[in-house]
């Protein structure tokens, strides 16, 4: 299978990375062929609602989302979705590559998708992770995406802590086992 893992964090080696990092262990030891992608990194550009597109058709938008990443979206079998939680939410930089969905919903809709979810956040609370799963399940609904697992890593506000953390594992469990 082929996993595309949307890397949306900052910081190169900080927590949300490190799970990352430990699904693709596991999903190499399977036999899957990982694409890494950096959206913090990317020149990806909001949705701005021309609906040019018409759910289906190119962006007007000439940036790495139409150039690069539209197309490594549409070759693969599953996405992972990984980020830090910024403010109890998904990090703009990700979500802009969710809203820019809008160019092909129904091409994507209609390849059922597999996705996982992967995030951590400094807080443990209750509450942290409300609207991040919230959000990640109804775009599961919407797209038709086939979620595979999630890891949501409260107290894990820095590599340290995320280290002796158990979801280290449960990200390479996950990895293993789609």
């Amino acid at each position: 299978m082929k996993i595309l893992v949307l890397k949306s964090s900052g910081n190169k080696r900080g927590s949300s990375n490190m799970l990352a990092d430990e699904f693709i262990r596991g999903a190499k030891e399977s036999g899957h062929e990982i694409t890494e992608y950096d959206v913090f990194r990317a020149d990806i550009r909001p949705c701005i609602g021309c609906n040019r597109c018409g759910m289906d058709g190119p962006c007007v938008q000439k940036d790495d989302y139409e150039k690069t990443l539209k197309g490594l979206i549409k070759a693969t079998d599953m996405i992972v979705f990984v980020m830090p939680v910024y403010y109890y939410n998904w990090p703009a930089q990700l979500k802009t590559v969710v809203d820019r969905f809008y160019s092909f919903t129904p091409e994507l809709t209609y390849m059922h998708k597999k996705t996982a979810l992967l995030s951590v956040a400094w807080d443990d609370t209750d509450t942290v992770f409300a609207v991040v799963e919230a959000y990640y399940r109804q775009l599961c609904s919407y797209m038709d995406f086939r979620d595979q697992g999630t890891v949501l890593g409260g107290g894990c506000g820095t590599p340290a802590m995320t280290r002796q953390s158990r979801y280290m594992k449960d990200a390479y469990e996950i990895g293993r086992r789609v």
